[in-house]
């Protein structure tokens, strides 16, 4: 089993929402010698993709981001796992959820299925499917 890389991991306090967005605490790599690549991250140093994918994965989730009203209106709130893999070919797959209510798990899967295409991982110079674990914050005011 791949060793997990912590040193990849984000850091919450570093990480800013306006009120009723979700919020991304972490985003785990395992270790690959070449992590999948945001598109618009192409041209960033090897040094400051973690950065620019964290980036664009918080606009990504924001301007997708709908908090469900059948969740609202139950007063439903809570964290939501999100894991995913980046296949070999740049593209989402095998969505997995776990969180307090399928309302939540629901628009979580709704966001992370409208991700963009990436640049693969690679290991030796090979494209490799690379895993990846989202925890998101639904919280209501």
């Amino acid at each position: 089993k791949p060793k997990e890389d912590v040193s990849d991991n984000l850091n919450p306090d570093n990480i800013v929402f306006k009120d009723d967005d979700p919020v991304i605490e972490e985003v785990i790599f395992i270790a690959v010698e070449d992590k999948p690549i945001f598109p618009g991250c192409e041209n960033v140093g090897k040094e400051e993709r973690l950065a620019c994918f964290t980036e664009k994965m918080q606009n990504h989730i924001q301007r997708n981001f709908k908090y469900p009203e059948g969740a609202q209106e139950l007063g439903v709130k809570g964290r939501v796992h999100v894991g995913f893999k980046i296949g070999k070919d740049g593209y989402i797959s095998d969505i997995q959820l776990r969180g307090p209510h399928k309302l939540l798990e629901n628009e979580a899967a709704r966001i992370i299925s409208k991700l963009p295409r990436m640049t693969p991982g690679k290991q030796r110079g090979e494209p490799v499917r690379v895993p990846f674990s989202i925890p998101i914050n639904f919280k209501l005011n």
